[in-house]
């Protein structure tokens, strides 16, 4: 009842400015109304001299020929002229004094001869009204605009929750809930369900570790890679423990005024505090808590001070009643302060990672209900062919191939929109309008065929499920679809210089099939160099540099490049001489893998010229028809690999 009163006592005070400034108002109307009177009584030359007033006068408004006769008729004693008025004053002695005022006609070369004529005296009109010209070109314009402001002011931060114009609130930045989501809602993240799941716990029973003097952990963050549900995880928490979730963003605590992050800290610590038990849930913390120690020159003097605020607002709220705990989620954890994770404060790190193949299978069924899916669609297919990819992705190629359905004007969702989805979400959308001539589609084929042939006869290369000459993306004239059935957390030597195979095998294929390379293979050379280079300064796997890191991985969830160089130049120099001669090696070796494959290319590139797709099945039959071994699970080209 009390906050209804409020919040209309409020309205009517920004509805109704000038009831709460009488001086305002006061000034205001004093100020029109002495302008008033002085246009009503304006003082002629004569009356200024003779200090006579102008009190009791009778005026009188005609038209300019009127006062002429006035002036030949005799009774008019003076005239006064202005740029515009013109003003006749009968004798006093002649009875009631008249002014008569009309507007001049300019110019009039036969007034003053008249007025001369009839001895009349005249003078000049003072028209100009210098406290009227004040109020309306510089005080009642000020007026209007402080009237303005001030409405302005008190309704912004009404609506904000802050000071002056809001700044410092945080009451429409927070999005307070409730949710309605459990853990049994979230598929996959199992790892993760388990390692939160003791906060929902702390929530629902503090007492029990209280009383054992225990600390209840005050932070959790989680990290993972971009939409993988770190958000939903959180959400997840506080509906398993039935608690108010006051999530807001990173970037909302930054204003261009320094101390409004750090006020909007407080207020945001303050309502938790209110609502516990509580979880607040900051994402892409990253925005306020990077390390201080990385800006190198100067810094941002407001996101320090937010990140100092929520640093001692995490020391010093309590948790001896209700608890509240801390959530915050970031791809970005390297960048992060260490003082924000110390233990007393993000203590606890909980990874989100992509999916496994069953999580994926778990995910799919989770987005599948209310598609109407058709009978033949195997979800664990689909899974496998989408390894590497993150829920978001997952939920976003179920919508895709529903979309696909529509357009073809289908009842269901089978199996081929489902490949087709997934093909858009690695390659990019397919575009059968695009023109190539029959020179490119030539080399486009060749070239895919070898990209193929590596694949399917490399150890440690990632098998074949599709090859296309069908342009896609932006600018891929064609596609080889290497999907493995299993994501990748460790890669042994072996297997990159298998990536690197394949990445070369594209443009050996148009060397020795076509006789001269094209642009085509400009992106795979770029992928293998950085191969080698990760190779031999990152991860030990050369003599070059032995067991020495020359760069450090930034942006692990982000595919982030490297830090700069902190080697000499002569070690610069001996990397590019390695480099250099490893592509060339695996270079010659993809050379003498196509002269030895020539039939199984030409087979290949056949058959995409006339169908333009062919299946990872079809690139093995055709490796095997012409009395060639694919890799399965032998030795084969180990040694070779090896070297």
């Amino acid at each position: 009842m009390n906050n209804q009163n409020g919040n209309k006592k409020d309205n009517n005070n920004n509805n109704n400015f000038f009831n709460n400034n009488p001086i305002i108002v006061f000034a205001l109307f004093s100020l029109v109304a002495i302008m008033a009177f002085k246009n009503l009584f304006p003082q002629d030359d004569m009356n200024a001299n003779a200090g006579a007033s102008t009190y009791g006068q009778e005026f009188k408004k005609v038209s300019y020929s009127d006062i002429k006769t006035l002036i030949n008729g005799g009774t008019i004693s003076y005239v006064g002229i202005g740029d515009t008025t013109l003003k006749a004053t009968t004798n006093p002695k002649m009875g009631t004094k008249i002014t008569y005022q009309a507007r001049r006609v300019v110019p009039d070369s036969t007034l003053i001869p008249m007025l001369e004529l009839k001895n009349i005296e005249y003078g000049g009109i003072n028209e100009e009204n210098p406290l009227g010209d004040m109020l309306f070109g510089w005080v009642l314009p000020l007026l209007i605009f402080f009237a303005i402001w001030s409405f302005l002011a008190k309704k912004m931060a009404k609506n904000m929750g802050g000071g002056m114009l809001g700044m410092g609130g945080s009451k429409k930045m927070i999005n307070s809930e409730k949710p309605n989501v459990k853990f049994d809602d979230m598929a996959g993240n199992k790892e993760a369900k388990e390692e939160v799941s003791e906060i929902v716990d702390f929530l629902k029973s503090p007492d029990r570790y209280v009383n054992l003097g225990a600390q209840i952990p005050k932070g959790v963050l989680l990290v993972g890679p971009p939409g993988t549900g770190k958000t939903l995880l959180a959400k997840a928490v506080a509906g398993e423990a039935d608690v108010e979730f006051l999530s807001v963003t990173g970037s909302s605590f930054i204003e261009m005024f320094v101390g409004v992050g750090a006020s909007r800290v407080r207020d945001l610590f303050e309502q938790a505090k209110k609502n516990a038990p509580a979880i607040i849930f900051i994402d892409e913390i990253d925005a306020i808590g990077k390390s201080r120690a990385s800006g190198g020159m100067g810094g941002n003097d407001e996101r320090e001070q937010t990140l100092n605020q929520l640093l001692a607002e995490m020391d010093g709220f309590s948790i001896d009643g209700a608890p509240v705990i801390v959530l915050a989620a970031t791809n970005r954890p390297e960048v992060l302060d260490p003082a924000l994770l110390r233990p007393g404060r993000f203590d606890r790190q909980v990874l989100v990672d992509k999916p496994d193949l069953q999580g994926r299978i778990e995910i799919l069924n989770v987005h599948i209900k209310g598609v109407k899916v058709s009978t033949d669609v195997d979800l664990r297919e689909v899974a496998v062919m989408t390894a590497g990819l993150a829920g978001a992705d997952l939920a976003n190629v179920i919508n895709e191939a529903a979309l696909l359905a529509g357009r073809a004007n289908k009842n269901e969702v089978d199996n081929s929109h489902f490949k087709e989805s997934v093909e858009r979400q690695i390659a990019g959308l397919e575009k059968k309008s695009r023109r190539i001539s029959p020179k490119e589609r030539k080399i486009v084929a060749y070239h895919e065929s070898g990209h193929a042939l590596m694949a399917e006869i490399t150890k440690g290369a990632k098998k074949v499920s599709k090859v296309s000459i069908v342009p896609r993306g932006l600018a891929a004239l064609g596609y080889t679809l290497n999907t493995p059935e299993e994501n990748k957390y460790l890669m042994q030597k072996h297997e990159l210089i298998a990536e690197v195979d394949v990445l070369l095998g594209g443009r050996a294929a148009e060397e020795v099939f076509i006789g001269e390379i094209s642009t085509g293979a400009g992106n795979d050379l770029e992928r293998a160099t950085d191969i080698i280079k990760s190779m031999a300064s990152i991860y030990g796997m050369s003599d070059v540099a032995g067991l020495m890191v020359l760069a450090k991985q930034s942006n692990q969830f982000l595919g982030g490049g490297q830090t700069t160089k902190d080697y000499s130049d002569k070690l610069a120099s001996d990397l590019d001489e390695h480099i250099k001669s490893t592509l060339n090696d695996r270079y010659r070796h993809v050379l003498a893998a196509m002269n030895a494959h020539k039939e199984s290319i030409e087979n290949m590139t056949a058959e995409l010229l006339e169908k333009e797709v062919i299946s990872g099945k079809r690139v093995q039959e055709h490796i095997i028809n012409s009395g060639k071994e694919i890799y399965t699970d032998g030795d084969l080209h180990q040694d070779e690999q090896s070297k």
